[in-house]
């Protein structure tokens, strides 16, 4: 089947050039657009969507995210007050993690892709963690955002913080994840991981022409342990590992970093993935891009799905602290398209949209488009999302699931993991 946008404004994502035109949207992962200039009723549609007045684009992927945290919003406080970074980690996030079981994690699922669809996204390249819920978490989160029509990228976070029992899990469910399904090979950061949990994890990368994805030097307590208890820094580390060698690899935050690190990291084929919200949330830094290089992607490190908000955070930002202009920020948030197609994964196709209804008080053009997307856009604005040809949502309302119903399953699901924090 095939949906008709009637009268679009047709923005291309990469020209940022403007077309008044239907457009056809052809049903199927990876599927076409079409353009033409009249209406073709001979052609069998599954819908009609009348776009006058509105902006048709590319729909938005997030570079990085962490469904985990779904359920973290208005929890009680930890039972001690972090003073640092690692301190955030374990009284915080490895609290919670361990604390998920399999429902929690279908839940924060659910409510992530629900999320990243209602901001439009319909693509997530995301790094999960259930250190007492390992075995087929990474199935339950697929399927979960194959309810909701929302493409992935998944990762089981290794570690060796938990024990080397826990790390092998994490191995093997990686191993059983990636025989079935598109995916990468998660670690959670260099100070956590061991020589053989490193070594096994680059083998995994090897076996299944694969990519990493860890936290690179988020904070300097990354650099700190890693330098004491290897002799190298971090991204030192992972190359000697043969880890950068990989197009598919994913380095997330990168801010501690010396110039040697960045002179790697730019001469390698990886990528980098920049949370700037979350990054001033833990008060570890605020990234910068020098010596990096291009190939700079934006994700929210499950703060939140709204990708339009991650870019426009990045740019106010950075404003303080690299030269970022309205280009550099809005290729940042693009990248992650240019990531997918480059390493040929399937789910982001042209016929990922959405229908942006803005109402600007001030002509858009060709000219100043970039900024109406950093001053002027915003998800409220987002009204229909098409995912592989199709319609997810409609008017702001899911259509693949009752939101109602996954909104209270969540809420139970919160409350079951609070009480267990």
């Amino acid at each position: 089947m095939t949906l008709l946008l009637k009268n679009a404004r047709f923005l291309d994502w990469e020209k940022l050039t403007f077309t008044d035109t239907h457009i056809l949207v052809e049903e199927g992962v990876n599927g076409k657009i079409f353009f033409t200039p009249r209406s073709v009723p001979e052609i069998e549609v599954s819908e009609v969507i009348d776009c006058k007045g509105k902006i048709v684009t590319k729909s938005f992927a997030v570079g990085h995210h962490h469904i985990y945290s779904a359920l973290a919003t208005g929890m009680p406080a930890p039972a001690k007050n972090p003073g640092n970074f690692f301190e955030i980690l374990k009284y915080i996030w490895w609290t919670l993690d361990k604390a998920l079981d399999k429902e929690m994690i279908e839940a924060s699922a659910l409510a992530t892709a629900i999320a990243c669809a209602k901001a439009g996204a319909t693509f997530a390249v995301d790094h999960h963690a259930s250190p007492n819920a390992v075995e087929g978490s990474l199935e339950i989160i697929a399927n979960a955002f194959d309810r909701i029509g929302v493409g992935h990228l998944l990762c089981y976070e290794v570690t060796d913080r938990d024990g080397r029992e826990k790390a092998e899990l994490g191995l093997n469910e990686t191993e059983q994840y990636l025989k079935k399904r598109q995916g990468l090979v998660g670690l959670h950061a260099s100070f956590t991981v061991g020589d053989e949990t490193m070594k096994k994890a680059a083998a995994l990368v090897e076996k299944f022409k694969s990519g990493l994805h860890i936290h690179v030097a988020e904070d300097r307590y990354d650099q700190d342990r890693t330098t004491a208890d290897y002799g190298m820094k971090v991204v030192e580390r992972l190359n000697a590992y043969n880890m950068l060698d990989h197009s598919k690899t994913i380095l997330v935050h990168g801010l501690h970093l010396s110039d040697a690190e960045r002179k790697l990291f730019r001469d390698s084929k990886a990528w980098m993935a920049e949370n700037m919200e979350s990054n001033l949330n833990n008060g570890v830094g605020v990234f910068n891009s020098y010596g990096l290089g291009e190939k700079i992607m934006l994700g929210t490190d499950g703060m939140h799905s709204d990708m339009i908000r991650s870019a426009q955070q990045a740019y106010f930002a950075g404003q303080s602290f690299e030269q970022v202009d309205f280009g550099g920020v809005y290729n940042r948030f693009r990248n992650v398209h240019r990531y997918l197609a480059e390493n040929k994964f399937d789910g982001d196709g042209e016929n990922n949209l959405v229908v942006l209804d803005y109402e600007s008080r001030t002509p858009v053009t060709e000219q100043n488009v970039l900024g109406h997307f950093v001053f002027g856009w915003n998800s409220s604005q987002v009204q229909y999302v098409i995912s592989d040809g199709k319609l997810i949502m409609k008017d702001r309302v899911i259509q693949t699931v009752d939101e109602a119903e996954v909104m209270t399953f969540a809420r139970e699901q919160a409350q079951r993991l609070w009480n267990r924090m």
